[in-house]
């Protein structure tokens, strides 16, 4: 009877064991980080609609059609579940209709990011439909801190024109001289995505002497729409382990940031 108890009692303790076991494996499943492939681009139809205007390449060329073909597909092999566009959300059944159109084989992809790597991707990834990563109601509220600039403080004008034009020259030269993927790599690059922070930055100390902090309100609008946009990223990964985003540098380059400090999404890098 002694020797049963001390087996039967080995028994119950091997099945406690193997309990916790599962449960702490359970739990760290459950726990396993969001993947989320963000890539940065510039606008292939660009609306002139952000404050850096600048001639953009030609995406329709073969040579870069070629290659945005081939990039679709790298990135498919990331196999996301859910693709998020940057497109007004109150037109996504709009889009979707185009997206089925395109699945079936009767809507031609215009120039713009969108569908020339947005739908590519999203179907060959087997995605049904795709979703907007946009906010719209939030803008950059940047329309008083220009006024006072203009009128009010024409040296920190003079600067803020200089910061703009230096990197509008810079634009424009790369889209003279180098290829789509390059141009891609360029949108995705660390430096770049400083150089996009930093103009928000050249301005934000403006309106403290007079306690007005135009500069800073007007900064704190643009990182608030980013701020939404992420909202959606983080709502659609309740349902979604492996993300798909395509959005300007612009959002992008702040984005990220966000993305290093939240412990429940990895950041999965664009094989270019």
């Amino acid at each position: 009877m002694f020797v049963m108890h001390i087996i039967l009692t080995g028994v119950i303790l091997m099945k406690y064991i193997c309990l916790i076991v599962l449960t702490i494996s359970m739990s760290s499943i459950a726990k396993q980080p969001n993947e989320l492939m963000l890539m940065g681009t510039f606008h292939f139809e660009n609306p002139g609609l952000d404050t850096v205007k600048i001639k953009t390449i030609n995406v329709m060329t073969k040579e870069s059609q070629d290659y945005l073909i081939e990039l679709s597909k790298n990135i498919s092999q990331f196999k996301p579940t859910i693709v998020l566009l940057e497109f007004n959300p109150a037109n996504t059944e709009k889009m979707n209709e185009k997206y089925q159109n395109y699945l079936n084989g009767t809507f031609e992809l215009p120039a713009n990011e969108i569908y020339q790597i947005g739908f590519r991707v999203a179907k060959l990834s087997g995605v049904k439909r795709i979703e907007s990563l946009d906010e719209r109601k939030i803008h950059w509220q940047a329309e008083e801190l220009f006024k006072y600039l203009e009128t009010k403080d024409l040296e920190s004008h003079a600067k803020f024109k200089e910061v703009i034009s230096e990197v509008t020259s810079r634009s424009d030269l790369n889209h003279k001289t180098l290829p789509l993927k390059e141009l891609l790599l360029l949108s995705n690059d660390k430096v770049y995505d400083q150089t996009n922070k930093n103009i928000y930055f050249s301005t934000n100390a403006i309106g403290v002497e007079n306690g007005t902090y135009l500069g800073a309100d007007s900064s704190a609008s643009w990182w608030h729409r980013n701020f939404r946009i992420y909202a959606k990223i983080q709502h659609y990964a309740k349902t979604h382990t492996k993300i798909f985003a395509l959005a300007g540098q612009g959002h992008t380059a702040i984005l990220k940031d966000f993305i290093a400090s939240d412990n429940s999404m990895n950041y999965v890098q664009t094989p270019f």
